[in-house]
């Protein structure tokens, strides 16, 4: 059976489905984020939308469905211009999909209109699912381990991959 997957950057007036993928994936493995299910899902819909200024939230659909969402923001340091992926989540009904392949191919296609030449994203050091599916795409290590300044304690890889386009 083929499946139909699409990806699309939503608007701040489609912060309610960006709301409800985000806190799907801290409810499913809140280990693998940055983020509070508890603070988060006590956000207003005006904080919501004041994270559309920063960020752009992209979703996979598979069949219609919501089944992905990436965070990404762009970046200006140690490699020129760069898509910073802050976060990637897929819904495990989902998984093995093709969904975060979609998404980066996605990133990769508006990487030359947004002059991104490259693509930065930070993983726990424990999270060994995320590397490899990220080591898949064509990221490598960069650098030593960093220290979280959000979890005191925890560290991070940081991860980096040329634009494919």
């Amino acid at each position: 059976m083929m499946t139909d997957i699409k990806v699309e950057a939503l608007t701040a007036d489609q912060w309610q489905r960006a709301r409800e993928l985000r806190l799907a994936s801290l409810r499913d493995s809140a280990h693998a984020f940055g983020g509070n299910l508890e603070l988060e899902s006590a956000q207003s819909e005006s904080e919501w939308r004041a994270k559309f200024e920063k960020l752009s939230y992209l979703v996979a659909t598979i069949d219609g469905a919501d089944g992905a969402i990436m965070t990404v923001e762009k970046l200006v340091g140690d490699f020129g211009a760069t898509a910073w992926v802050g976060g990637c989540w897929t819904n495990p009904t989902f998984r093995g999909k093709g969904l975060l392949r979609a998404m980066f191919d996605f990133v990769d296609r508006k990487a030359l209109e947004k002059g991104w030449s490259c693509h930065g994203l930070g993983v726990w050091e424990d999270n060994y699912s995320a590397i490899a599916a990220y080591e898949k795409l064509g990221f490598v290590a960069m650098g030593g381990l960093q220290e979280s300044t959000r979890i005191p304690g925890k560290h991070y890889q940081r991860m980096i991959r040329n634009s494919v386009i």
